[in-house]
């Protein structure tokens, strides 16, 4: 395992020097190293790391969202409140049902396996989009419409809600019988998650207010108890349900809020972790690649991606219609939409387990999409930011 850490660290940093000064993001010399090192090509990441690839990959997603509670002051978020809400289910929506009859035109694919394969395509990636987010908010760009604290918010919310779809579509396809109780605890799910959040929020600042505890200490501390409240979510998920991932971003937005100085100290150690955190996430994502399966998809689902594209940019535009935004605003809300890769990465090859006909196809479009809107994404909201958010922008 260690020879594997050591050449994915390697190429990982060869690989994103190279595309840096190309001025491409990073992640995609780390799934390019991911692709190379993986199983379907050199096969040199050893089967232990492999095996513990998901817990590494959700370890880097608990770093984003307490990062992302450690930077959103909830008070930007007032002005675009009704966006923020909209902009959690709507383009997810939307794109499903897209993906799910139009599928049927380019695949032999039933109409439930079409949106649980939208379900699979339909999320953010926080991966890609929270860490952008908290660089425009630091950088003061866009954030005096509080676009980047919208598209956090929203973005986070987006993952939850695609995830339940897909939980609730794969139990229909099993059983034959729609859940709707499932649909119905998704609120309890979501508030629960926030009392959860806040609880702990509120014990870890008095403790640390009351006892003087090193910064490094407090890192660890915050990190224990987002372990612990990923774990209470499997275990309490057939008893009482609620968002493990809410209650992280909710506890980190509690500390910001109650003790905005240890916060901002904070934020910069969970930034250095983020590095190497960012590399692990996005190369074993890249070692799910696997290229005889995205032949086979070929050029239909490049298609279909593009058709999802134009319902989610219509989606987004359908959340942003009442808010103070120009169109260049609106357009860039749409680019810090396009990119996915964790919950693809994480839910992607469930159908192919459970032994759906259409989970290979489903896993190969689920590792597609990543192979394109991760980059896309990245590099539209990389590189049009200056642009798109600049402060005196008239309406377009």
């Amino acid at each position: 395992m260690l020879l594997s850490l050591g050449l994915i660290i390697l190429l990982g940093l060869a690989l994103n020097s190279i595309f840096s000064r190309l001025r491409i993001p990073s992640l995609i010399g780390y799934i390019i190293t991911g692709i190379i090192l993986g199983p379907y090509v050199l096969d040199l990441i050893s089967p232990n790391l492999l095996t513990i690839s998901a817990d590494l990959r959700k370890i880097a997603l608990i770093v984003i969202l307490i990062r992302a509670g450690l930077t959103l002051d909830i008070n930007d978020l007032k002005s675009v409140g009704r966006g923020a809400l909209l902009l959690s289910f709507l383009p997810a929506t939307l794109e499903i049902i897209a993906i799910g009859f139009i599928s049927q035109l380019f695949f032999e694919i039933t109409l439930i396996e079409g949106l649980i394969m939208g379900s699979v395509v339909a999320a953010v990636s926080p991966a890609v989009v929270v860490p952008r987010m908290i660089s425009l908010i630091e950088k003061k760009r866009g954030t005096e419409k509080s676009i980047p604290q919208m598209v956090l918010a929203a973005s986070s919310l987006d993952d939850i809600y695609a995830i339940v779809l897909f939980t609730i579509l794969v139990q229909f396809y099993e059983t034959n019988v729609f859940d709707f109780q499932s649909i119905l605890l998704m609120p309890v799910s979501i508030i629960l998650g926030v009392v959860v959040g806040i609880l702990f929020g509120l014990a870890m600042q008095y403790l640390f207010k009351k006892f003087h505890i090193r910064d490094t200490i407090k890192v660890l501390i915050i990190f224990g108890i987002a372990f612990m409240l990923d774990f209470l979510e499997s275990s309490l998920k057939n008893v009482l349900p609620f968002s493990s991932l809410l209650a992280i971003i909710t506890m980190s937005l509690t500390i910001l809020k109650t003790y905005p100085t240890l916060a901002a100290r904070l934020t910069s150690k969970f930034s250095k972790i983020w590095v190497l955190s960012e590399m692990i996430l996005f190369v074993l994502i890249g070692a799910l690649v696997n290229i005889t399966i995205i032949g086979k998809v070929g050029l239909n689902f490049v298609l279909l991606l593009v058709l999802a594209m134009i319902v989610r940019f219509v989606a987004v535009l359908i959340s942003t219609t009442k808010l103070n935004f120009n169109f260049k605003e609106r357009l860039f809300v749409f680019f810090s939409y396009l990119p996915k890769a964790t919950v693809q990465a994480a839910i992607g090859a469930i159908p192919l387990q459970l032994g759906m006909p259409a989970g290979e196809l489903i896993l190969g479009v689920s590792v597609l999409s990543i192979f394109i809107t991760a980059p896309l994404g990245a590099i539209l909201i990389d590189q049009t930011q200056e642009f798109l958010l600049n402060r005196k922008a008239t309406l377009a």
